[in-house]
Parts: structure tokens; C-alpha cells; sequence
């Protein structure tokens, strides 16, 4: 009975010996190894047999990480404090230096990405902030992912999200951007009332060549007036409509004599 209990334990033993030295890897995973403290390579992925209380193995994965970049209070080349997040994206490219290099790969990016953003942001107005965003993002990514490299993090993009304004800036910009509409709003009338002054000025010289546009101009106005049924209408006669019968009228006393 007591030889019966040994083995039990025995094989108890080897099954969890063997369960140790036994590691499956999923395809996007990486198995940094280690024997005696050395390290000895990169396996993976499927099955990995490992030497038991010789080796010991570090998983790394290589899919795509999404990392949000903290809000950061910066001030612009001109002056201006905003506050500024962003989302980066990586990936490791070497699983051995992730692990190696650096202690922890993804705190130790987002701590660059964040002193990267406030330093670079910093040389910009806050109007080339807006304005040029598509270049910060690729310069972003240029300089994070040079000081990455050496732990083996490949730093794909960086894009900033929202770029947040104090709320008397905003209020600032509001009347920058009002007084602007209101400035083009003046020109474009500016604008109008000379070329209606044009116009005007065109028509009354062809009125002055020609006396019976201005009768028939004068007749016009007086059928849109007379529209509105209403209106008591009280206007003059100009005397030229009249010349016609006065010098009728004259010619025929003239004749009686």
C-alpha cells in the first residue's frame, strides 16, 4: 500500500515536471527564453519544450497595440496653453530586446510619447497646430519611434485627437472669428455699392443721350407704383410730354391768322 502511495506521488511529480517543460504559443506570440539566467533565444509559435528548473520562458506579443497618450498641458511658440491628447500605435518587432532592454516596453513608450508630445507641440503656433497636423503626426512618429527602437517597439502612427482650448481663449477666437465675418461682410457690400454706383452711373449717361428713355423710364415706375391699389398717387407732368400738344396748339393759331 505504501509502494502504491510513492508511485502515485512519483507520477503526480512527472506529470507536473512535464507540464512545465510543455508551453503552447499562439501564432502572434513569442517566447523569449531563458537557462540559467542566459538567454538563449526567441521560440515560437506552437509547441515549445523547455529544460524543467533550467529554463524559464517570457511571452511577448507581437499584435498591434493601441495606446492612448494622456491630456498634456502644453504652450505654444506664441503663447497659448491648450491641452493636447493623442493615440499612438505599435507593435514589437523584437521580442528578446522588449524584454532585455527595458522593463516594462508599454509603460516605457507611453512615458516617451508623452515628454515627445509636449517638447515637439511646443515649437509650433497655435494656429500651424491646427493647421499642419498631418506633419506633427508624421514627425511624432519619426522621433518616438527612433527612441524606441533600441528596445525592439516598432512605432507605427501617431495621431492627435483633440487639441482643447482654455475657456476665455475660446472665447477669444469667437470674437476673432466674428469680426472677421464682419469685415468680409463690409467688403462684399463695399463691394456692391460700387459696382451698383457703376451701373448707375453707366445708365444715366445712356438716359442723357436719349431724352424719351427717361419718359419711358418714368412711365414704368409709375405702372409698378400703381400696383398697389390703394395708393393716391400725386406726380408731376414733365413738360416734355406736353411740348407735342403746346406746339400743336400753336401752330393752329398761327394758321387762323
Amino acid at each position: 500500500m505504501s509502494s502504491l502511495i510513492v508511485f502515485i506521488v512519483i507520477g503526480f511529480i512527472l506529470l507536473l515536471i512535464l507540464a512545465s517543460a510543455i508551453k503552447i504559443l499562439n501564432e502572434y506570440e513569442r517566447g523569449v527564453i531563458f537557462r540559467l539566467g542566459r538567454l538563449i533565444g526567441t521560440k515560437g509559435p506552437g509547441l515549445i519544450l523547455l529544460i524543467p528548473f533550467f529554463d524559464k520562458m517570457q511571452k511577448v506579443s507581437l499584435r498591434v497595440i493601441t495606446m492612448d497618450i494622456p491630456p498634456q498641458d502644453i504652450i505654444t511658440k506664441d503663447n497659448v496653453t491648450v491641452e493636447v491628447n493623442a493615440v499612438a500605435y505599435f507593435r514589437v518587432m523584437d521580442a528578446a530586446k522588449a524584454v532585455v532592454e527595458i522593463q516594462d516596453y508599454i509603460y516605457g513608450t507611453s512615458q516617451v510619447a508623452q515628454t515627445i508630445l509636449r517638447s515637439v507641440l511646443g515649437e509650433y503656433e497655435f494656429d500651424d497646430l491646427l493647421a499642419e497636423r498631418e506633419a506633427i503626426n508624421e514627425r511624432l512618429q519619426k522621433i518616438i519611434d527612433k527612441q524606441t527602437d533600441p528596445w525592439g517597439v516598432k512605432v507605427s502612427m501617431v495621431e492627435i485627437k483633440d487639441v482643447n482650448l482654455p475657456d476665455e481663449m475660446r472665447r477669444a477666437i469667437a470674437r476673432q472669428a466674428e469680426a472677421e465675418r464682419e469685415r468680409r461682410a463690409k467688403v462684399i457690400h463695399a463691394d456692391g455699392e460700387f459696382q451698383a454706383s457703376k451701373k448707375l452711373s453707366e445708365a444715366a449717361a445712356i438716359l442723357d443721350k436719349h431724352p424719351s428713355a427717361i419718359q419711358l423710364r418714368f412711365l414704368g415706375t409709375l405702372t409698378e407704383i400703381a400696383v398697389e391699389k390703394n395708393s393716391t398717387i400725386i406726380f408731376p407732368v414733365p413738360i416734355d410730354l406736353l411740348k407735342a400738344w403746346m406746339n400743336k396748339q400753336t401752330d393752329g393759331k398761327t394758321s387762323k391768322k
